[in-house]
């Protein structure tokens, strides 16, 4: 009996030690809380994250590796009904046989397509994204490029739609997006894709449903207008989709079958392949104010043109026109400071290859071209009409000179004003050649070339360009001093030449040849009026010029109606305060 409780006694000695222990163990365990929120983690700390992150980033986007290639799986239709039907997201989407069709297309026709479509996705979806989620609108937008351009940037439409987003001239520019021979700002992937985000806003205010927007977006809203009043007023997409043009039917399940096939393309074994590193890479941007060539770029960083073309679609020459205004260059983090400090080398690395100009100019300076521009920056309060009268031009002419299509400017704007001679010793526009009065026997005359005194010169320097003396230049100038002033008119070569006789001319006394002597005065004011009236010939034809381009462009609208092409092209219009297109119309 003792020794039962005696056992007993310590089996409960020893079960209480070992509780006792296993409370101290989880008492040890238990984490320290920090209320701290002033806590900053060291800058070190932050870079390694960014590594680990771009590294997983970039491990994950190579998902060849994981994924299963193999042949398509063709589901029921009650698993594409329930895998859309699933989908977090305010846009409907609805399943029938021909968004069947379109999923078909992309799991099967299309299926390498969609795979380098993937991998373009990793490098602008995210951008899509961002730019949705700052207007509030559904992030599943951002696979509309995938039906307008397949995310290529640089995608140009039958009709002219360019760009991931396909904005048509008109309505890219009524958005803000600079167009013309050097940059085409719809294949700015940031910059389209703000304006796309503000369009498909503008669109939704409108009708207050996504898949009426999705179909304004592509037809314009003057054709989804039409289709509504048809339909007897009804504001489903189904309800008015055969009132639609017929290639606009097949955009909204289009879009639909891109949001399936961009969420479960592992499901058809499709997997995305990588031609380049789209998201491992680290970006950066530089604001240029020179002009600038890749192939310049290319020549002294460790880069190639079509990796600064493929980061700057936006360049359509592969010039970035930086003399004209500042612009946003892309580059490599890595290379920005090597851009940064060797700008100069690039600046003039092989410059005369891509940069060389020929100016030409009717300015009384120069007539052979032998000039630089005259540079004027835009300030608050101007206008084309103030520009042109403060410098001694025209409005049409400063529009030919600036290449400008309208009369809208920026404060800030360089705008080319004129020319300014240089290196020129004998133009013919700075050059009057003037008969002189006959000489004393009747067989000869002097001709007389001008020079016009321009800023920076010296009687010595006209005197050594001309190859005459000082002395000479006073002499035939009437000077008493080397004093000169900028448009003084001055004598710089004297020539006799034979004045020939007409066949039925006789001898005549002195007085007769006197009597024939000709007026050098009148006939150099008589040249001069002859190179007035060129001048203003010549700026009244360019006026003419740009009032016939004018009128022509605003005949002739961008294209009638709204079509989808092999990509999905866009061709949409400007939107309009009630929601139809333009007054020119590019609808019936």
């Amino acid at each position: 009996m003792n020794k039962n409780v005696l056992l007993t006694l310590v089996c409960i000695v020893v079960n209480l030690t070992l509780l006792a222990q296993d409370n101290l163990q989880q008492k040890d365990l238990e984490p320290v809380v920090i209320t701290d929120s002033a806590i900053v983690y060291p800058e070190s700390m932050q870079e390694n994250l960014s590594d680990l992150l771009r590294a997983w980033q970039l491990d994950l986007s190579k998902s060849e590796t994981e994924c299963k290639r193999g042949q398509n799986v063709v589901f029921h239709d009650s698993i594409y009904v329930s895998r859309l039907y699933s989908m977090p997201t305010e846009i409907e989407m609805s399943y029938n046989q021909v968004v069947r069709s379109y999923i078909d297309m992309y799991t099967v026709r299309r299926r390498e397509q969609v795979s380098y479509m993937l991998a373009l996705g990793d490098y602008y979806f995210p951008m899509f994204e961002a730019a949705l989620d700052r207007h509030g609108l559904p992030l599943e937008l951002k696979f509309l490029p995938v039906i307008e351009s397949a995310l290529n940037p640089v995608a140009v439409s039958r009709a002219g739609a360019t760009g991931l987003w396909q904005f048509m001239l008109r309505t890219g520019k009524g958005y803000g997006l600079e167009v013309n021979s050097l940059v085409d700002e719809r294949r700015d992937p940031y910059k389209s894709t703000e304006a796309a985000v503000q369009y498909l806003k503008d669109l939704y205010t409108i009708y207050g449903d996504w898949n009426l927007v999705i179909a304004a977006y592509n037809c314009g809203p003057g054709n989804v207008n039409k289709a509504i009043a048809r339909s007897g007023g009804k504001r489903d997409y189904w309800d008015i989709y055969y009132h639609l043009p017929r290639e606009t039917r097949g955009y909204v399940p289009a879009f639909i079958a891109a949001n399936y096939v961009m969420n479960h393309y592992s499901d058809h074994h499709i997997c995305p392949v990588h031609m380049f590193d789209t998201t491992g890479a680290a970006l950066d941007t530089i604001h240029v104010t020179e002009q600038i060539h890749f192939e310049q770029i290319a020549g002294v960083l460790d880069v190639s043109v079509g990796e600064l073309r493929r980061l700057n679609p936006q360049f359509r020459k592969d010039i970035v026109p930086g003399n004209y205004k500042s612009y946003a260059l892309v580059l490599p983090s890595e290379k920005m400071y090597a851009f940064i400090h060797q700008n100069d080398s690039i600046i003039n690395y092989d410059r005369s290859r891509y940069f060389t100009h020929r100016t030409h100019t009717l300015d009384g300076a120069s007539m052979d071209g032998s000039g630089e521009d005259v540079i004027y920056r835009v300030r608050r309060g101007d206008n084309l009409s103030t520009i042109a009268q403060r410098n001694g031009t025209s409005v049409a002419r400063l529009r030919s000179m600036n290449g400008l299509r309208s009369d809208r400017l920026s404060i800030g704007q360089r705008l080319i004003v004129g020319k300014r001679a240089v290196e020129t010793t004998r133009d013919n526009s700075s050059k009057e050649v003037q008969l002189a009065q006959a000489s004393s026997d009747g067989n000869t005359t002097t001709v007389n070339t001008y020079y016009r005194v321009r800023k920076g010169d010296t009687l010595g320097a006209i005197a050594q360009k001309n190859g005459v003396g000082v002395s000479q230049l006073q002499s035939w100038n009437g000077l008493r001093t080397s004093r000169i002033g900028i448009g003084d008119q001055l004598i710089v070569k004297q020539e006799t030449v034979p004045v020939a006789k007409e066949e039925n001319e006789q001898d005549v006394s002195e007085t007769d040849r006197e009597e024939r002597t000709v007026d050098s005065n009148i006939i150099s004011e008589y040249l001069k009026k002859q190179m007035n009236k060129t001048d203003e010939g010549q700026s009244e034809t360019e006026e003419m010029e740009a009032a016939a381009d004018t009128n022509t462009r605003d005949s002739y609208p961008e294209g009638e109606g709204t079509s989808l092409n092999e990509n999905g092209s866009i061709e949409s219009g400007a939107l309009s305060e009630n929601g139809a297109l333009p007054e020119n119309g590019e609808e019936e």
